[in-house]
């Protein structure tokens, strides 16, 4: 049985939901039958390059069952593990909530090592094939797109003139590399996933939360938040991550006009995480926003940033998160360093000692 929405599923209930899942998926006529379970949902601004997507992948000859991690009530730090087994074809996901299964793999997207989109393309690109190689060797799965929710940066319900104001409050976090960020900045970082952040600033959990600017007014943290303070601080990298069972299953025409339309797909996400995130930020904060929909006014306080907070960001990225990683990605992947050093590092001018 589905759990509803608000319902949240135990081990075991995760455990049924994937395992019928995969039994309809090993049951498919054939390999153009795909299971897939994603996180974007109408309403937000990446939900339509996806659909369009799924669309085509439909005229394309593929049969997609598409479904939502929020109305299975499935966490979204299990979706590696719900490809790797073969439970879904395909799943969105966020890679700092999963790297809790790879260190290696936060190191597309560590904290204050690419702080615009520029940047963090540079960096993705550079990593994408050890990227894939490691996913493909531990867990049996290929990023078919990978791309950005946006900057990420910081919304808080207390008054806010810089990085120092967030010493003593509760951040929600939602990486490894961001909570030793807050840490370093005398912060209490809070785990979270994105639909417990809104109760937890309601009702003080959390003082403040990092999100994208687009993220955050759809999901109306506006209401529950006062100041936007926008130095981001990574771009919260997701991936459309495949099943290699299913994507070597296709023949190879098949698979040719597959990775052809995630290629569209995540060149129009890159272009939303351009885009529409300054929107949603004048929206958020009493700027002009246009009358479609898609974001609400707010009258948040826009918080200038400062040189000297950029600088901080850059010196805890070097000090403390870089190496903090690296220890721990060698643990579990051995020679890790050494590519990130030769991929990120070498794209933005940084080496791990």
């Amino acid at each position: 049985m589905i759990a509803p929405t608000h319902a949240r599923v135990t081990p075991a209930a995760t455990l049924g939901i994937a395992l019928a899942a995969g039994v309809a998926l090993a049951g498919a006529a054939h390999a153009q039958n795909m299971q897939f379970v994603s996180q974007n949902q109408e309403g937000r601004a990446q939900n339509p390059p996806e659909m369009e997507a799924m669309a085509a992948l439909e005229e394309a000859g593929f049969a997609v069952n598409r479904s939502e991690f929020q109305s299975l009530g499935i966490d979204l730090a299990d979706a590696l593990r719900l490809v790797s087994t073969g439970a879904f074809s395909m799943a969105t996901i966020q890679v700092g909530s999963v790297a809790r299964d790879d260190p290696f793999l936060e190191g597309i997207d560590l904290i204050g090592v690419s702080t615009n989109m520029d940047e963090l393309e540079t960096a993705v690109d550079a990593y994408r094939e050890a990227f894939n190689e490691r996913l493909a060797e531990k867990f049996g799965v290929t990023a078919v797109a990978i791309w950005p929710f946006g900057p990420q940066v910081f919304l808080c319900g207390e008054e806010m003139a810089s990085l120092a104001d967030l010493e003593g409050l509760k951040v929600r976090s939602f990486t490894a590399s961001m909570s030793t960020l807050l840490e370093n900045l005398g912060a209490t970082p809070v785990t979270l996933s994105f639909p417990e952040v809104y109760p937890a600033l309601q009702r003080g959990v959390a003082s403040c939360g990092v999100t994208s600017p687009t993220s955050s007014n759809t999901g109306k943290w506006p209401e529950v938040t006062t100041h936007l303070y926008p130095l981001s601080v990574s771009g919260s990298i997701q991936a459309h991550m495949v099943s290699l069972d299913w994507l070597e299953g296709l023949p190879e025409d098949r698979r040719a006009a597959f990775e052809g339309i995630m290629a569209e797909m995540e060149a129009a996400l890159w272009e939303v995480a351009r885009t529409t995130n300054d929107t949603a930020q004048a929206c958020s904060t009493g700027g002009d926003c246009p009358a479609d929909g898609l974001y609400t006014s707010y009258d948040m306080e826009l918080v200038p940033v400062t040189d000297a907070d950029a600088a901080k960001v850059a010196e805890i990225a070097s000090a403390e998160i870089l190496p903090e990683w690296a220890e721990k990605c060698e643990a579990a992947y051995p020679g890790c360093t050494a590519i990130w050093n030769e991929t990120v590092g070498a794209a933005r001018g940084l080496t791990i000692e």
